[in-house]
């Protein structure tokens, strides 16, 4: 029996800043943005929405679908913690209810972990058929004003529930993989933004893109023509399309069309698009979207995911989507999360961005914005706490 992913539900901040208003403060053409990177929307989480609400807020609607009793275990990955040491999986087992009997982590390798999480989960599920592991990924991504990252910047969180009987979509045993230490974007303990070399990185990223092909032929002996779609870590979208040109030229396709590499990627990237870099949610916030949004049936069709944590750690892998998957989709959640944000001025955005949490330990309350379900209420005596939003 193979393990996957039974639910998929993402959620967003409801707040954004259009890439027009940010072209138009930085005096750029809003074509850089548009075109060159291929984002419209930035999302903005106000102070009380961090990555703690926001996963919280997306595995809500899968825990109305399953027995919350059989959760066993749940995997928080991120790159924007919000404590050293306690797991932010902690905050949200509270928020949801979670049995005391399970297993709670959180994990950490940029945007890779998301990819652990999900197949550290389908290996602990492998022949428990009556129980089901929560796999969240939540991230805020987060540059300096005026860096040639801030476009880019955005947040989101994925939950799914990985199970032995999945409805979505079954994992394949194969990954390709590659590991190698770079430093091509990291954010010290001592900063909230995080610092990139923005060249260098997208060229480790394609690197890797071929590297992780290659070993996982060799395992399988697929081609380019045995996937449907393939899913990319999204930092903007139109990465997607670099890194689907690498992969075929790996393939030994030397000059892909843009119709060839659309017809693999194009149906992921929308959600990305309105969002922004969600980090280790963006895969699979582009999977969701595919899911959601591809008119065409999937069923029984391969999917092939790219994953890239900075720092660096790849994996190709693959899945094969469930017959009758479109029953089990929250699309039109999803839609009326992104149709029904709030747009933000710009002297609005840079006011949130500026608005720190303090640091001394005293007590403090925050306003109420408008979050999901939950909220990070406030701080008192080093500790936060967060609340259910009436």
């Amino acid at each position: 029996m193979k393990t996957g992913i039974d639910l998929i539900s993402f959620y967003t901040s409801r707040y954004f800043l259009p890439l027009q208003t940010l072209a138009d403060k930085r005096g750029v053409d809003v074509g850089k943005f548009h075109v060159g990177l291929g984002q419209e929307r930035m999302a903005v989480p106000p102070p009380d929405e961090d990555v703690v609400t926001m996963a919280a807020s997306a595995a809500k609607p899968l825990l109305d679908k399953v027995d919350k009793s059989s959760v066993s275990l749940l995997l928080f990955a991120t790159e924007s913690g919000v404590d050293q040491s306690k797991a932010a999986g902690l905050f949200v087992h509270k928020l949801l209810g979670l049995p005391s009997r399970c297993r709670v982590v959180e994990l950490k390798e940029a945007c890779y972990s998301g990819t652990a999480a999900f197949r550290f989960a389908a290996a602990l599920m492998e022949g428990r058929p009556e129980e089901n592991a929560l796999v969240i990924c939540s991230d805020i991504a987060r540059y300096d004003l005026g860096s040639p990252g801030e476009p880019t910047q955005g947040c989101g969180a994925v939950a799914a529930i990985v199970n032995a009987a999945p409805r979505l979509l079954t994992f394949d045993d194969a990954s390709g993989l590659h590991a190698e230490d770079v430093m091509d974007f990291w954010r010290p303990n001592y900063r909230d933004e995080a610092l990139v070399d923005g060249k260098y990185s997208a060229k480790m990223y394609l690197n890797i893109v071929a590297l992780t092909w290659t070993h996982y032929v060799e395992q399988t002996g697929l081609d380019v023509d045995d996937f449907e779609r393939i899913c990319y870590h999204l930092p903007f979208t139109n990465m997607a399309r670099k890194a689907q040109a690498q992969l075929f030229r790996a393939a030994g396709i030397k000059r892909p069309s843009d119709a060839q590499i659309d017809e693999k990627v194009a149906q992921t990237l929308g959600y990305n698009r309105l969002t922004g870099n969600c980090y280790t949610a963006s895969l699979y916030e582009g999977f969701a979207c595919l899911l959601d949004t591809c008119e065409a049936d999937l069923s029984g069709k391969r999917i092939g995911f790219f994953s890239y944590g900075s720092g660096c750690m790849g994996e190709f892998f693959s899945g094969v989507v469930q017959d009758g998957y479109r029953a089990h989709l929250f699309a039109d959640n999803h839609k009326a999360l992104l149709d029904n944000r709030l747009e933000l001025s710009y002297q609005a955005y840079e006011d949130i961005f500026n608005l720190k949490v303090p640091e001394d330990g005293w007590e403090y309350v925050f306003a109420q914005y408008r979050t999901g379900p939950f909220r990070f209420g406030g701080v008192s005596d080093h500790k936060r706490h967060y609340e259910e939003v009436e």
